[in-house]
């Protein structure tokens, strides 16, 4: 496995980060709701082809009001057409940075257990040749494949 991840960042950059997050927590905590799976559920959701209907509504309802029902809600429609054009464009660089700092960490994750198994399996051999100390690290380190070598017989380090 090549090694994708040579990173480390300065206390400077993590207080930065941790800093603009924070910022964000803070301006968008009250602006933000939070859904239930099941209110989720129940949403008619607008999805990228609904988007050019919706904004064809929006013009439609300032220039042809007389077709706006007793039951249409103008300002809120127009309101969360404008939040939706606010939020949307917020939302895709965060998830953006979000799925790139997911895919770094799944990257460093494979990489250090890469590492680990290959320690793991260096251990395993010094203690078939009762290398001096290999049992006790052996031990401590075996724990982390017994319930999986019990059910799929994997332990990925034994030779």
């Amino acid at each position: 496995m090549d090694n994708k991840v040579s990173i480390v960042f300065t206390p400077a950059e993590l207080q930065a980060i941790q800093d603009a997050i924070a910022v964000l927590e803070s301006t968008l905590d009250s602006k933000l709701i939070s859904l239930t799976v099941e209110e989720r559920k129940e949403l008619n959701k607008m999805g990228e082809a609904s988007r050019p209907f919706v904004g064809k509504v929006t013009d439609y309802v300032q220039t042809n009001p007389e077709f706006i029902s007793p039951f249409n809600k103008v300002d809120e429609l127009l309101e969360d057409w404008t939040l939706i054009g606010q939020l949307g464009p917020l939302y895709n660089t965060l998830n953006q940075i979000v799925t790139n700092m997911d895919d770094t960490l799944m990257e460093a994750g494979a990489e250090v257990l890469e590492q680990a198994n290959l320690y793991y399996g260096s251990v395993q051999q010094a203690v078939r040749v009762n290398m001096p100390h290999s049992k006790p690290v052996y031990d401590d380190l075996k724990v982390r494949y017994e319930k999986r070598s019990k059910r799929r017989g994997g332990d990925p380090a034994a030779a």
